[in-house]
């Protein structure tokens, strides 16, 4: 006779679940962000998410930007390279130290930023309100947040170069 335990997914099983369900979820909702701020306002989420950024940190550095998103310096750059391109952001010299430069918003990248918020946050309500309460958004964003904070914590999964 199987025991109960054997028709329940193992602890392992759970975690591997609970992978696939993040990363696809995260890249579906991700993508369906991205494309209606592509449609409503000329751009795409992660120039969204530097905006926003930018937005709430004046005078952010590139390293810094790069350590919040995990990603590397140089495609940092490269995507403030492109918001300046656009007149959204500017590059200003770093009283503090000279070999690097602080990064803020334009006037536009703020009303762009305000305007592409709201956008955000309807679609967000769109994609998860059908999906989840407001207990289990609270339950899940609990959640990620203390496993985010743990991986940031001990500086796990920054890019190595």
């Amino acid at each position: 006779m199987a025991s109960s335990s054997s028709s329940s997914p193992s602890s392992v099983d759970r975690r591997r679940e609970l992978f696939d369900d993040l990363v696809r979820a995260e890249t579906r909702i991700y993508n369906a962000v991205g494309e209606r701020l592509r449609v409503e306002h000329g751009i795409v989420t992660s120039q969204f998410e530097l905006l926003r950024y930018l937005g709430a940190h004046a005078d952010a550095r590139v390293a810094d930007m790069a350590t919040v998103f995990a990603a590397g310096i140089g495609a940092v750059s490269k995507g403030v390279d492109r918001l300046e391109a656009r007149g959204w952001a500017a590059r200003v010299p770093n009283p503090a130290d000279r070999r690097s430069s602080l990064v803020r918003l334009t006037a536009s990248g703020t009303a762009l930023v305000a305007a592409a918020q709201r956008t955000f946050d309807e679609e967000l309500e769109r994609l998860i309100a059908p999906s989840l309460t407001e207990e289990q958004v609270d339950a899940v964003a609990g959640a990620l947040g203390a496993v985010r904070r743990a991986l940031e914590d001990a500086r796990i999964g920054l890019p190595i170069g």
